[in-house]
């Protein structure tokens, strides 16, 4: 049974190795993605963690949500994604806040792009009392929301999120870090789409790296 299982996670593993090895010569680090010095942690349950680092006040992060909604729905199996907003300045802050309240909360997911539509679209939230208005077609009252956002679990949340942008070495929005090791910019990667493109190498390589010890170790 065991050597059974073994052959299932080689022959698994296989086509994401080649993968990667294809792409060596397209995707070079310090041009396509750069790596994070020093590493940050970069599993959750044993799963290579992706990070979106974003900010609803950010155009950009606007432009570039279809593209992460889009891959969210096919990302591969062994991978958690988490979203990281940017603290750059007071007004960053609050949407931060908004958006951590948010999770407390479990609304979240469903209020993202909602969020975003009335930030940058209908420009209709200057304060977490506007945002409380969007969240609330999410069946939350203003007054939860607005508790939410002032809870310890929600300061503990924002002051993490602070400490982890320099670490990851975020210098703008969007950004992504795959694994905690590699960090991946528009700029770099050429385009919002390529980004993920880039990622998924990285995401190949980084599993292709994992399977070695446990091969090693059968």
């Amino acid at each position: 049974m065991l050597i059974r299982l073994l052959a299932l996670t080689v022959f698994t593993v296989m086509p994401l190795v080649a993968s990667a090895q294809g792409m060596v010569e397209r995707f070079q680090s310090g041009t396509h993605y750069f790596p994070i010095v020093p590493a940050q942690p970069g599993k959750v349950d044993g799963r290579i963690e992706v990070v979106e680092a974003f900010g609803y006040a950010c155009g950009a992060c606007a432009s570039f949500e279809p593209h992460a909604r889009e891959w969210r729905k096919h990302k591969p199996a062994n991978v958690q994604f988490t979203l990281l907003p940017v603290q750059f300045n007071p007004t960053w802050e609050m949407f931060a806040r908004a958006y951590y309240a948010a999770a407390a909360l479990g609304i979240a997911e469903q209020g993202h792009q909602a969020l975003f539509d009335a930030v940058q679209v209908k420009r209709s939230v200057r304060t977490l009392a506007d945002a409380a208005k969007v969240y609330a077609q999410y069946g939350k009252t203003a007054e939860q929301f607005l508790a939410a956002t002032n809870s310890f679990g929600v300061g503990a949340k924002l002051k993490q999120a602070k400490l982890m942008v320099p670490r990851y070495q975020v210098e703008g929005t969007p950004t992504l870090i795959v694994a905690g090791k590699y960090r991946i910019t528009t700029k770099s990667a050429g385009s919002y789409a390529q980004m993920f493109v880039v990622a998924d190498f990285l995401i190949a390589k980084e599993t292709a790296a994992m399977a070695q010890p446990a091969a090693a170790a059968g």
